[in-house]
């Protein structure tokens, strides 16, 4: 697009396929760490001096949510450079702030380009932006946008008003369950050393070492410990608000318990009292720490609750495991 200070990148509002493929792959965690647009400043359908100017993070997929939403809309983005963060993470971080914004306003002469003084800020931004900072800095005053972009256009229509429907957060059982895709690929890894593991030591015995046991022995305690995986990343994030305790690492012990149960009932009902302790532990302990992990990712928690709940359950953890498995690897000698 043309304009008074130069050429500015134009982007569609409507996503193609490519997007729609990187916010799948982003979901699984695939090419995370890399999923970034260039900051710099953006024009949504043909915007003039009168347009709105928003502010983004560099996090490809809500520059994607920030553009879809405004189909219809003219507009500046100013993407700011938050490494690839996400505006919430990026807030608290401190990349999505005060500074960035200051410093992307001195380099482009936004102020040139525009009849007015205003730009739009996400309200789960506000925690890294000092409104005044950025007023005295560089003439902008700041008004903080709605949590959900698909808000926008009305915010903008009733003059940059917000309702309160448009400042509450929501976490819903679907918003949960869209995040549990790349909490399990984030243990994968783990996942598959685990089992390369269990396969050797389960194959230890009496007779040295035994395929068949390695076989059987290993894939049973795979088997423990994948339960406690999707317990704690699946069922947990599904039906947080209704777990009793308020810890995370609870609420995943909790369902852990339940689904070892489950287990014990079924396909590991004749493992014996040695087994069923074993699967107790293992399932408990995994459903617990992967449960925790999704503190990140939640609405629930704060920074300093989540360090305090890690410094006592990590170790209790630890201990289950420990005690699982020489349990488990003394079982092979009965």
């Amino acid at each position: 697009l043309e304009t008074s200070i130069g050429r500015i990148p134009r982007v569609a509002a409507r996503l193609g396929w490519a997007d729609r493929r990187g916010r799948w792959a982003v979901r699984w965690g695939l090419g995370r760490n890399r999923y970034a647009v260039s900051p710099g400043l953006y024009a949504i359908g043909s915007p003039d001096g009168d347009s709105p100017l928003l502010v983004s993070a560099s996090y490809k997929l809500s520059f994607d949510c920030l553009r879809s939403a405004l189909a219809g809309q003219d507009a500046w983005v100013l993407v700011i450079d938050t490494r690839g963060i996400n505006v919430w993470c990026a807030a608290g971080k401190g990349t999505f702030g005060t500074g960035e914004i200051v410093r992307s306003c001195r380099s482009i002469p936004i102020a040139r380009l525009l009849n007015h003084r205003t730009m739009i800020v996400p309200q789960l931004g506000a925690p890294g932006v000092a409104a005044f900072e950025v007023k005295r800095e560089t003439g902008f005053q700041v008004i903080y946008g709605p949590v959900r972009a698909a808000d926008l256009k009305q915010f903008i229509a009733a003059g940059m008003q917000a309702t309160a429907a448009m400042r509450q957060v929501s976490f819903s059982t679907w918003e949960r369950l869209v995040l549990t895709p790349v909490e399990i690929t984030l243990m994968f890894r783990k996942m598959v050393i685990a089992l390369l593991v269990l396969l050797v030591l389960g194959g230890i015995g009496p007779d040295v070492f035994s395929f068949a046991a390695a076989w059987q022995r290993g894939l049973a305690a795979a088997g423990a410990a994948l339960a406690g995986v999707l317990s704690g990343s699946v069922l947990t994030p599904v039906l947080l608000p209704w777990i009793p305790a308020r810890a995370f690492a609870a609420k995943g012990a909790l369902l852990g318990l339940i689904a070892a149960t489950v287990l014990a009932l079924g396909p590991y009902r004749d493992a014996g009292f040695a087994g069923w302790a074993g699967l107790y532990l293992v399932v408990m302990a995994v459903s617990s720490y992967t449960a925790m992990m999704f503190t990140g990712s939640t609405t629930f928690t704060s920074p300093s609750g989540v360090n305090r709940e890690m410094r006592f359950a990590i170790p209790c953890q630890i201990a289950a495991i420990a005690v699982a498995g020489l349990v488990w690897f003394g079982s092979a000698f009965n």
